[in-house]
């Protein structure tokens, strides 16, 4: 897209990622073809890491290194914006004036919104080919990456969710520690056995600061309960009996038993269940650094299950690569993040910083034999991504669909407002959106 005033194109790009949230995405790839890189052709690629300070050094040394191999590449990487959330804004505004990189770390959920953008590359040629190592991401990763059929990237992070204990206060309660076979009623009831008023300590917590932190500890119970986030014609399906029994186990348990600490800022119950204040949270590796640093006594295991269920959720993070009309620059923008999430990397770039190695084979590296040493529970994180089989849904509305997904649990939790009527709401007010936007895009007076 190219126009002389760069606000009427990025107006045009917003409202396109308006009507495709509720309608079916188009196959909005953009056409250059992915070769493979020819050592003989210079060509400069640019990369936003969407990182800051060691991270971004370490990125940019990796970058320096592939350099080093390859004579005929020169990669220009940098953070892109001063944080990552402004990258997809920053993203939509490039796509407007042309000026944009051929590599960016973005959030899962924003796969679907660059995918409309008709900027992206479509790589599934390449990961589909055999040897590709592509079937050694978690199926999760995979399915983000993917918008409407086109494969626009490769998974840069991969976590999920599981339950973490405090063995000090399970041992003080006499209570033996959470297994992998554990269902939600053990976790009430434990939760219930942990909460002591006269010491301000719960059994656990959970996050209502209406944002994604929020939403995304919900759906694993929809699916564990035979739910879904959406139907098979894109329309909400979380207000089911699925997602009212879930909801239905958590407004008993932060208003009948008072054994959920309620976090209006998502910012205190980590740091409180480090500080032995809470029992059991619901969460990720990314906090096994500060555990280790506060001497929390901890374990992890697998999240409650609901019939022997213990589906869980990850959150991925892409490298998204962007099609600029050249396919050397595709090519090269390709070769350099499959060399870059390969074991011998990904040990040295996720792995160094906490993160879960992206590849199954990763997990033979003595890099990563040291790090599930170095970090209790790790090793169950790692275990556990084969039970993230189910994606967030990579629709252009899910932003806002969660916000509202969000409200209604923190209306649940917080006023003990009844499941079924909010999460109904929920599902009203996307609908209720969908048609305005879908109104205004077809020219109609909604």
């Amino acid at each position: 897209m190219r126009r002389t005033h760069a606000a009427v194109a990025a107006i045009g790009a917003a409202v396109a990622l308006v009507a495709s949230a509720c309608a079916s995405n188009s196959d909005s790839s953009g056409t250059t073809e992915v070769t493979s890189l020819d050592s003989d052709t210079k060509v400069t690629i640019t990369m936003w890491t969407g990182q800051t300070a060691d991270a971004e050094a370490l990125l940019e040394k990796l970058a320096g290194e592939y350099e080093s191999d390859h004579p005929n590449v020169t990669i220009d990487a940098s953070s892109g914006a001063s944080t990552t959330d402004d990258i997809l804004t920053k993203l939509q505004t490039g796509f407007a004036s042309g000026e944009y990189p051929d590599i960016a770390y973005a959030f899962g959920n924003w796969a679907s919104q660059l995918g409309a953008s008709g900027r992206t590359l479509d790589i599934s040629d390449q990961v589909n080919a055999a040897g590709s190592g592509w079937e050694e991401f978690p199926e999760a990763a995979r399915a983000t990456a993917e918008v409407d059929g086109a494969i626009i990237g490769m998974p840069a992070v991969v976590d999920n969710l599981g339950l973490m204990y405090n063995t000090k206060l399970f041992d003080e309660a006499g209570l033996d520690y959470p297994t992998n076979d554990w269902s939600w009623d053990d976790f009430r009831t434990a939760a219930k056995a942990l909460t002591d008023p006269s010491r301000n300590q719960y059994g656990t917590a959970y996050p209502v600061s209406n944002t994604e932190d929020t939403t995304w500890r919900f759906w694993p119970q929809l699916w564990q309960n035979g739910g879904d986030v959406l139907d098979d014609s894109g329309q909400p399906a979380f207000n089911s009996d699925a997602g009212v029994q879930a909801l239905e186990l958590w407004r008993e348990m932060a208003n009948d038993d008072k054994s959920v600490y309620l976090d209006q800022n998502g910012e205190k119950y980590s740091p409180s269940f480090a500080a032995g204040n809470i029992g059991m949270i619901i969460s990720g590796p990314w906090v096994l650094f500060d555990l280790k640093q506060a001497n929390t006594p901890y374990g992890v295991t697998f999240l409650p299950g609901t019939d022997g269920n213990h589906q869980t959720i990850s959150g991925p993070d892409l490298w998204v690569l962007l099609d600029h009309d050249d396919s050397a620059r595709a090519a090269a923008a390709y070769d350099f993040v499959n060399w870059l999430t390969s074991p011998a990397q990904d040990v040295r770039w996720n792995v160094e910083y906490g993160n879960l190695p992206l590849r199954a084979s990763a997990a033979q590296t003595p890099e990563f034999q040291q790090y599930v040493e170095t970090y209790p529970g790790a090793e169950t994180f790692f275990k556990n991504l084969q039970n993230a089989t189910t994606p967030r849904p990579t629709v252009v509305g899910y932003n806002d669909m969660s916000l509202a997904v969000a409200q209604a649990i923190s209306r649940v939790l917080l006023a003990n407002a009844d499941p079924q009527e909010e999460l109904d709401k929920a599902a009203e007010a996307h609908a209720s959106r969908c048609s305005r936007r879908l109104s205004i895009t077809t020219g109609g007076t909604g």
